[in-house]
């Protein structure tokens, strides 16, 4: 799939393009590897944009520019199906001692873990703020495709699909003007019904 992008839709100045090394030295570094429409644009369009953060080597290693939501150490864990994150949840709250009762802080640690795990291998690439992020998933069966990160508001993360309900992949994702997947994102939690 070729990779199409219109420049004028962003408000800086693309990075160049990675290089096959640095592709293969960030995967290696990261321990994973990335999907192939995503190492299609690392390698042919750029390192990323206005839209798609930037990913780079630094002092640190590699990382994407600004990002403070994906998790470096969970990358490698697969992203787990949303069916699984509502059970773990459901299970947690469940259990949710007193607030006075010794063992709430332990309860309220696992549920910091669960979490972590929630958003385990997905890399948030594009921030709207308030929490707001799209993420490409990374590893596991989902892998691939994008996400849409609500937690901050709604308490969840929802696949983006095309019109026919397909899982939308990175490229089509990319081609498609930011505001339409917004937009839906937004409207399926607060559509009446």
């Amino acid at each position: 799939m070729s990779i199409r992008w219109t420049w004028a839709e962003d408000e800086r100045t693309p990075a160049p393009p990675l290089s096959a090394a640095e592709v293969a030295e960030a995967e290696a570094e990261l321990k994973i590897s990335f999907p192939d429409e995503y190492r299609e644009f690392l390698l042919h369009v750029s390192a990323g944009n206005g839209r798609v953060r930037r990913l780079a080597r630094g002092p640190d290693g590699w990382r994407w520019d600004s990002d403070t939501e994906t998790d470096l150490e969970m990358l490698p864990t697969p992203f787990p199906d949303q069916d699984s994150v509502e059970r773990w949840w459901a299970e947690h709250d469940a259990r949710e001692p007193d607030r006075d009762d010794p063992s709430w802080d332990a309860w309220d640690r696992e549920g910091e873990e669960l979490g972590r795990r929630w958003g385990a291998g997905a890399v948030c690439l594009q921030d709207y703020g308030c929490g707001f992020c799209v993420l490409l998933v990374v590893t596991g069966p989902s892998r691939g495709t994008v996400w849409f990160d609500r937690r901050s508001a709604c308490d969840d993360i929802v696949p983006l699909r095309s019109e026919d309900g397909r899982p939308v992949g990175f490229a089509e994702w990319l081609a498609s003007p930011w505001r339409h997947w917004f937009d839906r994102a937004v409207r399926r939690h607060t559509a009446p019904g």
